[in-house]
């Protein structure tokens, strides 16, 4: 194959991913909207009490970003050499602005600034992106499984199978390809069982505050499901929410609370709700992100390039 061969099927599959992530999303707020009457969802909307909605959900978005930062700083500490949590808070905001219109870009960017600020490979800084993204999903599984202890449903029997399957990718990591000298699996080879349980714990408080500052908000939108079942299935809905496969994280969020939750609310309340939750979280992580830009230019612009840090 040659070099334009390549460089072709690169530029189309960024001209069709996004294609491909709008049709998408269309599609499921389609499916949704033949559910859910658009009078119904803007009355839902209308009767919402915002001011007690946005004094729980914009604190939760600055806890995110402040704890975020906070296990961004040990991970980075324990892997590449200690970096001051102040340092971090710019560059984190940032790639928040980036990670709006593209997670998986948002989590370059982030690599890349590292990259640059550590003088290190960028493979290496690659591969402590991804623990921190597996090891996100790791602990939201945890969480939904903690659930399952106090509630049981039919539904319940498929996030045993994830969980299952969780347990087998972690065994198939670290047996299979974690021997193997790749740069991109230098953090999950370097890490021990110890820091694996540490940073899964380290970020407990994040879902946990988020969790209870959900339950409650929901009150503001007429909507009451009962704690435990919102532990069981909150964290499914966030994984969801993660996958980068619709335009700025819409529709699959939606379509999994109206599907989870439908029995404790009407659908039009869910939705309403679920889309201004996500509309929040965005806008103030994206609100911090252009706050902190200039200094993560500043911060940027200041390190001289280094040739010997490609990975």
């Amino acid at each position: 194959m040659t070099t334009t061969t390549v460089v072709s099927n690169v530029r189309r599959s960024h001209v069709a991913r996004p294609v491909v992530a709008g049709v998408l999303t269309l599609a499921i707020f389609g499916l949704i909207l033949r559910r859910v009457p658009f009078p119904a969802l803007t009355a839902a909307l209308h009767d919402a009490d915002y001011r007690m909605f946005l004094a729980l959900m914009i604190p939760n978005t600055l806890f995110y970003f402040a704890w975020d930062t906070l296990v961004l700083t040990v991970v980075i500490g324990w892997f590449h050499g200690p970096v001051p949590y102040r340092d971090l808070l710019p560059v984190r905001a940032s790639s928040y602005v980036v990670g709006f219109f593209n997670t998986n870009l948002g989590r370059g960017a982030l690599a890349a600034y590292l990259c640059r600020r550590l003088r290190a490979p960028f493979l290496e800084l690659g591969s402590t992106v991804i623990f921190l993204v597996l090891t996100e999903y790791t602990q939201l599984v945890l969480w939904s499984m903690l659930g399952l202890i106090g509630f049981r449903a039919e539904v319940t029997r498929s996030l045993l199978a994830v969980a299952a399957g969780v347990a087998v990718f972690w065994i198939t990591l670290r047996v299979v390809l974690v021997p193997r000298t790749w740069a991109l699996l230098r953090t999950f080879r370097l890490a021990t069982l110890a820091q694996y349980v540490e940073i899964v714990a380290l970020r407990a408080p994040m879902f946990f505050v988020s969790l209870c500052l959900h339950y409650y908000a929901a009150h503001a939108f007429g909507i009451h499901i009962p704690f435990v079942q919102m532990l069981t299935f909150l964290p499914v809905i966030f994984m969801l929410a993660a996958l980068p496969v619709t335009v700025a994280h819409l529709g699959t969020t939606q379509a999994a609370w109206i599907f989870f939750f439908s029995q404790y609310a009407p659908a039009p309340r869910l939705l309403a709700f679920s889309l201004a939750a996500h509309l929040v979280f965005a806008s103030t992580r994206a609100l911090l992100g252009v706050l902190w830009l200039p200094a993560a230019y500043i911060d940027l612009v200041r390190l001289e390039p280094d040739t010997t840090v490609a990975g």
